[in-house]
């Protein structure tokens, strides 16, 4: 096929694709899905090898946002019946956070709801970092607090943070039709912010809330304009008691096309499957293996993942291989850059690089349920309860309109509650 022949061609060189080859991704058959997955396989191993780098997300401080995101089981007005619980002292935190390191994990994703951090908020985050690092030698931490005001990802670099999320979730062309009590312009800002700082620039995107195949292809293309490192690619949870209940319009086939067409466009990054993978993905998600290179370990935020041993597994036998914390995740000539970033920074932040890898001029860790109100580390989701069935694989769709809750496992173990976490 003329078109991933081209893709491959220039995923290998780091180039561009133009938006007509990343929509015709989109579009392939589901006869051409093995083919894509393929061509997607080959640009991933040329920079990330067999490598895939685990991550474990802990929930600072769940609910009771005031932001208004239609997709958040977190947001203003949200009745999800989620946990909600205010932030979690340090000792807590990185208690919860030795459980996903234990698993494997080489980062931890600090997640707070909120619109955005004060500045006590950003020294109590300070001291969480210190408390994890002291306990875990060599581990990464990311921070993902929402809307940073001048100053604030300084601090954070300071105290040992290496990298901050803050996913752009969808085109700026519909930001608006998603979110109200902020732009696409605030999440922008607070992405540079980060850059500027010298940490480690994680943001991503959230498919599956109606959007066209033009607004998937406009936000990964703003995310290269940007040099993420990190490109989160998360698949809504329409949680109930959310605005986004009844948008059940993903196949599995249709994520692993979105994979593809992000890997393809970013194809030097650490692209990873974050929120809703096991509720969308279900039977398939060994073979998104084969284009992303960084998943989430066991659960997320405010909805159950599979359990971490069956992650673990899952990465072995599709002849995968879990990425040491001794190992540098991101290409040398991405990572080489990060050497020259401030001190602080790390894990391929960069300020002014030539964007996604690729030459001078170019342009350029969910949710499903994406991490909250401002935040959005790559999902909402999180623990869920230790009774909890886990998710069944279901038809691919459901009757337009029908709600589908019974995908939906929410939280009720791990950080924040007395029951052990799924890691």
């Amino acid at each position: 096929m003329d078109l991933l022949n081209t893709l491959v061609d220039k995923g290998l060189r780091r180039e561009l694709p133009t938006r007509e080859e990343a929509l015709a991704v989109l579009a392939t058959s589901d006869d051409e899905l093995l083919d894509v997955v393929a061509a997607a396989g080959k640009v991933r191993r040329q920079w990330f090898g067999r490598r895939v780098k685990l991550n474990y997300l802990v929930n600072l401080k769940s609910g009771l946002c005031p932001e208004d995101c239609s997709y958040c089981s977190q947001r203003l007005g949200s009745k999800a019946e989620i946990l909600k619980y205010t932030w979690l002292k340090p000792e807590e935190a990185s208690q919860a956070a030795a459980a996903g390191v234990a698993g494997g994990a080489k980062r931890v994703c600090l997640v707070a709801s909120g619109r955005g951090p004060t500045d006590r908020d950003v020294e109590r985050v300070g001291r969480t970092i210190e408390a994890i690092k002291e306990q875990n030698e060599g581990i990464e931490v990311c921070a993902c607090l929402g809307l940073l005001s001048d100053g604030q990802a300084e601090k954070l670099r300071d105290a040992g943070a290496d990298a901050y999320n803050h996913n752009l979730n969808t085109s700026e062309a519909t930001y608006g039709q998603i979110t109200k009590t902020h732009t696409y312009a605030d999440r922008v800002d607070t992405v540079e912010k980060a850059h500027a700082a010298g940490l480690s620039a994680c943001s991503g995107l959230i498919a599956g809330m109606g959007e066209t195949d033009e607004d998937l292809v406009d936000v990964v293309f703003s995310l290269r304009e940007l040099d993420a490192d990190s490109v989160p690619v998360n698949f809504l949870i329409p949680f109930e008691g959310t605005p986004l209940a009844k948008e059940w319009n993903l196949t599995p086939q249709r994520c692993l096309r979105i994979l593809a067409m992000a890997r393809f466009v970013c194809p030097d990054v650490e692209v990873r499957l974050a929120g809703g993978r096991e509720v969308h993905l279900r039977s398939l998600q060994p073979l998104a293996l084969n284009i992303v290179n960084s998943i989430f370990l066991g659960d997320y935020l405010t909805s159950e993942g599979q359990a971490g041993q069956a992650d673990l597994d899952m990465i072995a036998d599709a002849g995968f291989e879990v990425e040491g914390a001794g190992t540098t995740t991101l290409p040398a000539h991405r990572s080489d850059v990060a050497d020259a970033a401030p001190a602080g920074g790390g894990c391929g932040s960069k300020g002014g690089a030539s964007l996604c890898g690729s030459g001078a001029g170019a342009p350029s860790d969910a949710a499903g349920d994406a991490a909250g109100c401002g935040s959005a580390c790559g999902g909402c989701s999180g623990h869920a309860h230790a009774e909890a069935a886990p998710v069944a694989a279901q038809p691919a769709q459901a009757e337009p309109g029908a709600l589908r809750s019974d995908l939906v496992a929410v939280r009720r173990r791990g950080a924040g509650t007395d029951i052990a976490p799924n890691a």
